[in-house]
């Protein structure tokens, strides 16, 4: 689940950013129940995740990961994405920069707490208590985010094979991000000025 590049493909807008956020708790007709501004992020979420998963360039990243997890290798792709959008100066000139982010993200996000389905209500609190957004950023971040996709996961059985592959491919895998990255926010922000119509 590549929560930073949500969070940062949101611009800013707090109701963008939990539809956003939510939309993989969000099932079927479920988001014609919230506010029309987060039915948008749903939709924005959702677009982002197509034109991610179709991409050529996505494509190349999960040859990677398809050996050793098949279908889930897409979801180990948008991990490691998430690390090189966290360690990339065109977008976070800073740590701090990335930090600040993450603050101003959670502050968003508890304002919203009352739209939160179920399961990211729950969630949530150890998301921001941990600063799983910052943690992408560190390579500890995203072994811990490989256990968590496992834990969530019905028939992954391991992450360390996935950590071992992210280390051993790391440079082929940040050219496909700086390849990919640059057309994926170009896309969800024209997306966004359509569905604001």
């Amino acid at each position: 689940m590549n929560f930073l590049a949500h969070a940062f493909l949101s611009f800013d807008d707090p109701d963008i950013l939990t539809g956003n956020m939510i939309s993989d708790f969000v099932k079927g007709k479920k988001k014609f129940e919230y506010p029309q501004a987060i039915q948008q992020g749903i939709k924005l979420h959702r677009l982002i995740d197509e034109f991610t998963d179709f991409h050529p360039i996505t494509a190349n990243a999960k040859q990677f990961f398809r050996p050793a997890y098949r279908l889930y290798s897409g979801a180990f792709v948008d991990v490691v994405f998430d690390h090189f959008l966290a360690k990339d100066d065109m977008q976070f000139a800073t740590c701090n920069g990335l930090k600040e982010f993450t603050q101003i993200t959670y502050q968003q996000l508890e304002t919203k707490f009352v739209f939160f389905p179920g399961k990211f209500q729950m969630m949530f609190p150890y998301m921001r208590m941990q600063n799983w957004l910052l943690g992408y950023r560190s390579t500890e971040g995203i072994y811990k985010s490989f256990g968590g996709l496992v834990r969530r996961s019905k028939y992954l059985r391991e992450s360390e094979t996935a950590f071992k592959i992210f280390l051993e491919n790391y440079k082929d895998l940040e050219q496909c991000y700086f390849a990919f990255f640059p057309e994926l926010k170009k896309y969800a922000f024209e997306k966004l000025a359509e569905i604001k119509g």
